[in-house]
């Protein structure tokens, strides 16, 4: 992180939540929005592109520091897009280069069907559209199994489940050498919340949503589709894949796999930049 960068943190209330969002850097206006991964998750990236950008981030209505007027309320990607629609009319901002991943990726999509002359670019980064892959029946029900196994009490289950569907890695957990195993720690109370959104209220209206195609191919900004270098095989692949022969594109790669922002956020941050330089200009209709 630079030290000199400076960011504001502040609260816009909107119908139904009130939204957390924080803004650094300076220069053209880039978003970076995640569902169900929020403002901290993309803050070392967000640190490095406001050397050149202005950076906004935010925590999707729900998660985290972002509150609903009503707590067991669904968020669907057209509320998150309103959302993002009324941050940047507030912040007198845009039309934005808005780089999304996962669910965020999904959000950033529909900002651009809702809201396209408040899009410059957008840059959607592995969305899991079930509508897409060749099974969608068989992958809505996959989730609808894994919020059933989550409303038993199996987290552990759901999980496992969520990672099975997407084909992503299950993550290694290494066994201590010698001595006795030690206690596991205290879950941190707002990500058990956070967590209990995603698969109650977030999870099934993000996976089924439908993008409008004409609308993304007519609309005055580009659309990227990015997919990671080692996500080959995994759902949001196929989905993206599919999404980009659908706008007549091709795929963009970036490094690393699903959540390489967080995890390589200096590597990742050198090919975003340069995927913003390359659709700066608003392709022609």
């Amino acid at each position: 992180m630079n030290p000199a960068t400076i960011v504001t943190a502040d609260h816009l209330k909107v119908p139904d939540a009130t939204l957390y969002y924080e803004v650094r850097g300076q220069g053209p206006l880039v978003v970076l929005v995640g569902a169900p991964m929020h403002a901290a998750h993309f803050a070392p990236l967000a640190d490095l592109l406001a050397d050149d950008h202005t950076v906004l981030t935010t925590d999707p209505r729900g998660v985290n520091r972002s509150s609903l007027d009503e707590p067991g309320r669904d968020s669907t990607p057209r509320m998150r897009a309103d959302d993002l629609s009324r941050l940047l009319t507030h912040l007198g901002a845009g039309p934005a280069a808005v780089f999304g991943s996962s669910g965020g990726a999904v959000t950033a999509l529909a900002l651009a069907v809702a809201h396209p002359e408040q899009v410059r670019t957008v840059i959607a980064h592995e969305p899991p559209l079930n509508r897409l892959l060749d099974d969608p029946e068989e992958r809505d029900a996959a989730v609808e199994d894994i919020i059933a196994t989550y409303v038993s009490g199996d987290v552990a289950g759901a999980w496992a489940k969520f990672m099975i569907n997407a084909n992503l890695p299950m993550p290694d957990f290494e066994e201590p050498a010698g001595g006795p195993a030690e206690a596991p720690a205290e879950p941190d109370p707002q990500q058990v919340a956070d967590e209990r959104f995603w698969f109650l209220h977030e999870m099934r209206a993000t996976t089924r949503w439908e993008p409008d195609i004409d609308a993304l191919r007519a609309g005055p900004g580009s659309v990227v589709v990015g997919i990671g270098e080692e996500s080959a095989g995994q759902l949001c692949d196929h989905a993206s894949t599919a999404l980009a022969a659908a706008l007549g594109t091709k795929p963009t790669y970036f490094p690393g796999g699903h959540i390489a922002f967080a995890d390589d956020p200096d590597g990742f941050a050198s090919r975003l930049r340069e995927v913003l330089r390359e659709n700066e200009v608003p392709r022609e209709n």
